[in-house]
């Protein structure tokens, strides 16, 4: 159970969290956030939005366990953040299934830990299967399934160890408008029957609106989340009303003077932005980054 704060429930707390990557070519450090304060409450949807580069995913990464803040501090439930852990289930842009098993046996594989008997992992995973409506391809190859089906099945076995918060990296990005379109309805419907805290990622304001109860807005270091926007369009939501559109514009006017993409340190900060200005930066090299 996390804290309480007059009768609210935090479960994410990010308490002016930091953190400096460093560049072993160059020796270079770069920071990628700063000052971050953050607080999500229990069963809340959550949606992280900014341009490209800003720090979204390693804000993620940092209450994931993935990261450790190089000042701050990240809570989950009260504790100290120190690595990952059942409690924060995480699905990423990308599926990352094991092509050589089967749906079920991708479920089934990070319940071994948690449930020793191999027919109560058939059951956990048909049920979670069954969820997200691919139960007729259990015992389907990755190689047979379309993206949209595989990001399902990477959402069925996280959701399998019962997390408490679910922590989303842009997990619709890489799809056509119709199947992203289709699992944000699938996410909602599963969030409204499971309740869990849901922190989500996203350079997608229209996204962001549709499933949000509050969007948090994050511009580049050195600044930190420039706006909280509570979305209180009521549920279930029309993706094509005029509150969503008003709600989209609004947020699109908070972004209007933020760059649409935020280069590594060396390149030049000038580039693309909102505004329709555009200046070429000169070509960089890949870099390799550690922590400091």
């Amino acid at each position: 159970m996390g804290p309480r704060t007059h009768g609210v429930i935090h479960v994410i707390q990010l308490q002016h969290a930091a953190k400096v990557f460093r560049n072993e070519e160059t020796r270079q450090h770069v920071q990628a956030l700063e000052d971050v304060s953050l607080e999500v409450e229990e069963n809340e949807f959550v949606c992280l939005l900014g341009p490209s580069g800003c720090g979204k995913s390693t804000l993620l990464n940092l209450v994931a366990g993935f990261e450790r803040p190089t000042t701050g501090r990240v809570l989950f439930e009260r504790r100290p953040v120190t690595g990952p852990g059942p409690d924060r289930g995480v699905v990423f842009q990308e599926p990352t299934l094991f092509p050589w098993l089967t749906c079920a046996q991708n479920v089934e594989f990070g319940l071994r830990s948690l449930c020793r008997d191999a027919g109560d992992r058939r059951q956990i995973a048909h049920r979670f299967l069954t969820l997200v409506g691919l139960d007729s391809f259990a015992r389907a190859r990755p190689h047979q399934l379309s993206g949209g089906m595989k990001q399902r099945v990477a959402l069925a076995r996280v959701l399998a160890l019962n997390p408490r918060a679910l922590l989303m990296d842009e997990p619709f990005g890489a799809l056509d408008a119709q199947t992203r379109d289709r699992l944000q309805d699938e996410l909602l419907r599963i969030w409204e029957t499971h309740r869990k805290t849901v922190l989500f990622v996203t350079h997608n304001v229209e996204e962001s609106v549709y499933l949000a109860d509050r969007v948090a807005v994050l511009a580049p270091a050195p600044d930190s989340i420039i706006a909280d926007v509570p979305i209180s369009i009521s549920r279930p939501r029309d993706r094509y009303s005029n509150e969503v559109r008003e709600a989209t514009m609004a947020l699109m006017r908070v972004l209007a003077d933020l760059p649409c993409c935020v280069l590594p340190s060396g390149a030049s900060q000038r580039g693309v932005h909102a505004s329709g200005a555009f200046e070429t930066p000169q070509r960089e090299e890949p870099h390799e980054w550690s922590m400091p």
